[in-house]
């Protein structure tokens, strides 16, 4: 975690040491757009659609430059950012639904509100160099970074408090219910509140730290180190405004970000963690919300939870407008002013 704070702080301080020593212009950017979760959690054969969310971020770039050039060759951004990744592996898709969806008995779902901060190097491509930058025009753009990334995973599994009593119930028809599937059919379909308020990692789901002397594996971090990578387009419009599409691709080297990696914690696990009868049974439900995906044992019968090795990711396709301003020093103070 120290590494990663350290990183953080880097990030910053690229961007204090440039305005601080020849700093005459920088352009100030806000973005929002779709954000599609790729990692362990999917009912779809190839990209998880499904997963669509939404994501914003601010970016400060061409910072490092001369007021006489809109852009350069080669530049430097920072960006703090805001992404939603979410899956939920019982949600219908279409008109599918129930044992129809691929992973549906294995019905995990997550949320993850992933805040960063990031810096990267762009390397912008010219359509015509020699036309005037502040008229109309276009160019393409790639760029790749490193970022610090905070996010906990949660899931919406209980109806109001989180007690036993309000806990969802699976069926394989793909309706939710108030008690479990049985002959007779007996049970009231019931509306998810969509409240995540289930802090998966507190749960020991894949039976992480149970204990401390023979712990499988410890605690996940929620800091975490990602990598972007992006390609996109820009459409000068005047001195002051640039028009921007761009996707991006942000790999990282956990595979937690959803809660899920590589198998189902075992009730001995999960009873190490939670002797109290009321808990462990939360932190089975929690684990496999269905009840379907592991009966307490690790043996070839027991269905994976994750792949990992596959490490999580996500894909950003935003929008954004920038605003050019510069830098006038006057005397040990200076002022924006914009051009």
């Amino acid at each position: 975690m120290k590494s990663l704070r350290l990183l953080l702080v880097l990030i910053f301080l690229s961007v204090l040491a440039k305005s601080s020593t020849a700093q005459r212009k920088a352009e100030i950017a806000f973005s929002g757009g779709v954000v599609n979760y790729i990692g362990d959690l999917a009912n779809e054969k190839f990209f998880p659609y499904s997963s669509a969310a939404t994501g914003a971020a601010v970016t400060l770039r061409n910072f490092a430059g001369s007021p006489r050039n809109r852009y350069k060759t080669f530049d430097m951004q920072v960006r703090l950012s805001w992404h939603r990744l979410q899956y939920d592996e019982t949600d219908p898709i279409g008109d599918m639904k129930g044992l129809e969806l691929r992973n549906y008995l294995r019905g995990i779902s997550f949320r993850n509100d992933l805040f960063g901060a990031e810096t990267g190097f762009t390397y912008n491509i010219f359509l015509n160099r020699n036309q005037p930058l502040w008229k109309p025009s276009f160019s393409f753009f790639v760029m790749a970074g490193i970022g610090v990334f905070y996010g906990q995973p949660k899931a919406d599994l209980f109806r109001g408090d989180a007690t036993l009593s309000n806990r969802y119930f699976f069926w394989k028809d793909g309706s939710v219910r108030d008690r479990a599937e049985n002959p007779q059919g007996i049970g009231k379909e019931v509306e998810r509140d969509g409240r995540y308020e289930t802090n998966l990692r507190n749960w020991n789901t894949e039976g992480q730290g149970y204990d401390k002397e023979i712990h499988r594996t410890a605690p996940y971090d929620l800091w975490n180190i990602g990598i972007p990578l992006g390609a996109g387009v820009r459409y000068v419009f005047n001195k002051q405004w640039t028009f921007s599409a761009e996707l991006n691709y942000y790999y990282f080297f956990t595979d937690f970000l959803d809660d899920v990696s590589e198998r189902y914690a075992t009730y001995e696990e999960l009873r190490a963690a939670f002797p109290d009868d009321e808990q462990f049974e939360m932190a089975k439900y929690i684990s496999d919300p269905t009840g379907l995906g592991t009966d307490g044992y690790i043996s070839a019968a027991t269905s994976r939870r994750g792949n990992p090795e596959l490490k999580d990711a996500f894909s950003f396709f935003s929008v954004e407008a920038s605003y050019k301003f510069t830098w006038k020093k006057k005397s040990v103070y200076g002022q924006f002013t914009s051009r």
